[in-house]
């Protein structure tokens, strides 16, 4: 069945209220795995906004109801549970559906050609007779045309991860490459990627929502980078959202791990690598690799295991990049230093020179640091008629118009100036 004929995929139909059903009412997601952990699968289900069970509960306004078939996840096992994919490869099914692709794709000719099978689910009817496997390769081809989408899950699905890395014997590949540069699903679609080994749960179903949206005609294509990833989560590196970002900029790194400087230096790729995992976290906007101490491997990247590997090693350009932050590091420190320590003194403390902390002894600045900030502050005020103590007019008005309160200040001035001396 050619879905592109009995099903009207278009945006024409734009529903009024958010809760006004589409022209689509159910979309069936497909999942399969190939050379596979299921460690996407345990990410997907860990999502929270939005969450699996929004999505298949039909809970956000404006979407399809999502009937996921998924093998883990499933009540239903053997032939009940299959008979829903063998519809679909034979064009049977009657409703639109997405194919989510776990795991990197084998190249199954090799296994075929001894008699075996890499990675199958459910069984295929020969033309002589009997059965076998099921490779999920063969799924994947014979799902993916009439499908409205085909997502990549992960990075082995997206560029082909760890089971393609050199020395594997599976020939292993990314459904990109499986299915090649002109592969468009029914939509029009090319292969949709969400890299991440493994990705960000929200990663997973926020991209999903957002493709269902365009589905169901209550959003415009969510826009995708040159390798089909989400451009608004991959289009910045691991570095720019990374709280340990700010200390590469002063040059300071630990060297040890524990510490809280920048991780550069302990093998950290972060500032080249695509991905929103510092800044969304990993489960619910908690943890995430740099945020709990640990490196960037670069594992949502294509080159990802090879061209990061040894991991724990510090990146050749550290060298380089590390001597300049240094470098500029040394004037940037003590720059801020400066504009830190005027920041924490009260103006009563710059007028007594004493700062009544029970804490721990804190210097009153000396003369050169007043005359620093002195014309730190000329500078911060120029250019502007607005100023914290006022304009000579200001002060002048307010000293005519406030005659009374004038002697009641010196002597409260006098007052504080004697409880310094005490103090002191």
């Amino acid at each position: 069945m050619d879905m592109k004929a009995t099903t009207p995929l278009t945006n024409d139909h734009t529903p009024v209220f958010a809760n006004e059903s589409g022209p689509i009412k159910e979309v069936h997601a497909f999942w399969l795995a190939g050379m596979s952990c299921d460690g996407c699968s345990i990410a997907a289900v860990g999502a929270k906004n939005p969450s699996v069970e929004q999505l298949i509960h039909q809970q956000i306004p404006g979407l399809p109801k999502v009937i996921l078939h998924h093998p883990v996840l499933a009540v239903e096992a053997g032939h009940r549970f299959m008979e829903p994919y063998y519809k679909a490869a034979r064009g049977e099914l009657g409703a639109t559906y997405v194919v989510l692709y776990e795991g990197s794709v084998a190249d199954e000719q090799i296994a075929k050609d001894t008699g075996g099978y890499f990675s199958a689910m459910g069984m295929e009817k020969l033309e002589g007779g009997g059965w076998r496997p099921y490779p999920t390769a063969d799924m994947l081809r014979d799902l993916a045309p009439n499908a409205a989408a085909v997502i990549g899950v992960g990075t082995c699905a997206s560029w082909g991860g760890v089971p393609a890395a050199i020395g594997n014997v599976t020939h292993a590949m990314g459904v990109m490459d499986f299915l090649g540069k002109n592969f468009r699903s029914a939509l029009g679609l090319p292969v949709i990627n969400i890299p991440g080994c493994a990705p960000i749960g929200d990663n997973i179903t926020e991209t999903i929502t957002a493709v269902l949206m365009f589905l169901a005609g209550v959003g415009p294509l969510p826009e995708f980078d040159e390798l089909g990833r989400p451009a608004w989560m991959f289009d910045e590196t691991v570095h720019r959202g990374c709280p340990r970002a700010g200390f590469y900029e002063e040059g300071t790194f630990a060297d040890e791990y524990g510490q809280k400087e920048c991780l550069v230096e302990l093998g950290c790729w972060g500032p080249v690598v695509q991905c929103n995992i510092a800044r969304r976290g990993s489960i619910g906007h908690n943890g995430g690799c740099m945020n709990v101490g640990g490196i960037c491997i670069g594992c949502t990247m294509p080159g990802f295991p090879d061209a990061f590997a040894p991991f724990y090693k510090a990146p050749p350009g550290k060298f380089i990049s590390g001597t300049a932050s240094r470098m500029v590091g040394s004037f940037i420190r003590p720059l801020r230093q400066i504009s830190q320590r005027k920041g924490n003194m009260t103006n009563r403390w710059l007028k007594t020179e004493h700062i009544p902390s029970g804490w721990g002894h804190v210097d009153a600045p000396n003369l050169a640091m007043k005359a620093i900030h002195y014309f730190y502050k000329k500078i911060q005020s120029s250019g502007t008629p607005f100023h914290p103590s006022g304009s000579a007019q200001q002060r002048k008005l307010q000293a005519s118009g406030h005659s009374a309160m004038l002697e009641a200040e010196k002597r409260s001035d006098e007052r504080v100036q004697e409880t310094a001396r005490v103090d002191g």
